[in-house]
């Protein structure tokens, strides 16, 4: 047995385990959604498999609960799949190496998963669990939260009967979260011919940025940390601009809401550009590592690397200009804060994924806000900025906010026991991470929602960590939440 199976409560950091061995990276689900089917069913409750690929069970209520509203649980059955640079792992067929570091438990060298691994285990242990009393109960977990929140766009309307949803998807316990922040995908592309290289007289050079910090886009795009795709930016336009390099090919970032850890470019230097080139990569390692000593705790690795063999193609003059100088010059990180809320963030971007090579070019930024009018205010700076690059600009996956509702009778009846069982009031607020609450309550409007969960750090990078202590708090928070659920009207 795995010591993370001995932690308490035992019920939920078994079924976490179980998680963390099944590969159940966005967009490859179907492994886990029959195991969760499966488990469902051994344990008596209804369960199967939506249209949109959801996974939705049904558990008839405990003897003497039977007039108590029907109640929701909600999480997501995928999780990001970020490993460090050196890392062999591969997220759709190899189970998490995690491990218990005092406190708390994490990966070792990926994404730990508890984002939201941690709500799906709290759900399986109701499920299994035939001493919880509860009124009637559903448990929705959907798929491919992280990478567009596709399973709750595809959730249709009477696929749920409850009056309550509890969103088990929140990422710091003793908090209670009643709205989000809507998000957007930018997607900007184009072809390019490339052009041949005579490679008498040059050199070919890697330029590497690796290991920061990188994080969560929502939850921590507030914490001043180093992109490492606008670091390279800031690289290219120095040395591409002054005729020191030529541009091969860029690849940074791989998923859009976290924040790029590592961004890599292929140049060409002329030989007799060599040695200022390499001076002026040296000037900015020292540059960001100043700028950068007191948020970004891990060494910021700059690395120039020869390549023997020269490329025989290259992105055009013109080409490669124009994409260096919409890339530096699009907006990343925060907007604007909450006028009336100025410690929340209302509006951010993260220029997320670049992929420019063989003779074509992406650039992928997830912009969010909780105004649907800075949202567009973002898109329309991208739209004119890398149109004049002479890129096609599409938005996708588009989504509105979750407005907060500060009366809701649930958010009420959960601060009320949180303060009966740990002697204080929770914080409610909202959040600028991207929450499903909002789209599910586009087809059930009346359902009352609220969102929370145990204290994680860095998710969305192999940084993340659970805090074991607050694992035991919030389940038995929602113990508590099912057992005081009110009776039918």
């Amino acid at each position: 047995m795995n010591p993370i199976e001995e932690l308490t409560p035992k019920g939920v950091w078994k079924n976490f385990y179980a998680l963390t061995q099944i590969p159940r990276p966005s967009g490859h689900t179907e492994q886990v959604a029959k195991f969760l089917v499966d488990f469902a069913q051994k344990n008596g409750a209804e369960a199967y498999i939506d249209e949109a690929g959801n996974v939705v069970m049904k558990k008839g209520a405990t003897p003497g609960y039977e007039d108590r509203e029907t109640t929701v649980l909600q999480a997501h059955m995928d999780m990001v799949p970020q490993k460090t640079k050196d890392c062999n792992h591969n997220f759709e067929t190899d189970p998490l190496d995690v491990y218990i570091d005092g406190e708390w438990v994490t990966a070792r060298d990926t994404t730990l998963g508890a984002d939201d691994g941690m709500g799906v285990a709290a759900a399986m242990s109701i499920i299994e669990d035939d001493s919880v009393e509860h009124g009637p109960l559903e448990v929705l977990i959907t798929r491919d939260e992280e990478t567009g929140m596709d399973g709750a766009f595809g959730l249709k309307a009477g696929e749920l009967t409850g009056k309550y949803l509890l969103n088990l998807d929140s990422e710091e316990e003793g908090e209670i979260t009643i709205g989000c922040a809507g998000g957007v995908d930018i997607i900007c592309q184009m072809e390019y011919q490339e052009i041949n290289v005579d490679a008498n007289n040059m050199l070919c050079y890697n330029i590497s940025i690796k290991n920061l910090l990188g994080g969560h886009s929502g939850l921590e795009i507030n914490k001043g940390r180093a992109n490492a795709n606008k670091l390279m930016a800031r690289i290219l336009f120095a040395v591409v601009n002054t005729q020191m390099a030529w541009l091969v090919n860029w690849h940074g970032g791989n998923m859009r809401n976290a924040i790029p850890r590592e961004s890599d470019a292929t140049v060409l230097v002329p030989q007799a550009q060599e040695k200022e080139f390499l001076a002026l990569i040296e000037k900015c390692r020292d540059t960001f590592c100043e700028e950068y000593k007191d948020i970004e705790t891990k060494t910021l690795q700059l690395t120039v690397t020869p390549i023997e063999s020269i490329p025989s193609k290259a992105v055009p003059e013109d080409i490669q200009e124009n994409l260096i100088n919409a890339i530096l010059a699009a907006h990343d990180g925060v907007l604007r804060n909450t006028p009336s809320m100025p410690e929340l963030v209302e509006t951010s971007c993260n220029l997320a994924i670049i992929n420019i090579a063989d003779g074509k070019a992406e650039v992928i930024t997830l912009a969010r806000s909780s105004q649907d009018s800075m949202k567009q205010y973002l898109c329309n700076q991208y739209i004119a900025c890398f149109s004049m690059a002479g890129m096609s600009v599409k938005l996708e996956g588009g989504y509105s906010g979750w407005q907060p509702n500060p009366k809701s009778p649930l958010v009420e009846l959960m601060s009320s026991i949180y303060e009966k069982m740990y002697g204080k009031r929770p914080i409610v607020g909202a959040c600028h991470a991207g929450l499903e609450c909002g789209i599910i309550g586009v087809n059930y409007p009346d359902m009352d929602m609220a969102s929370y969960g145990p204290t994680l750090v860095s998710p969305h990078t192999p940084n993340e960590a659970c805090l074991i202590p607050t694992v035991e708090r919030f389940y038995n928070f929602t113990l508590e939440i099912l057992k005081n659920i009110p009776k039918k009207q």
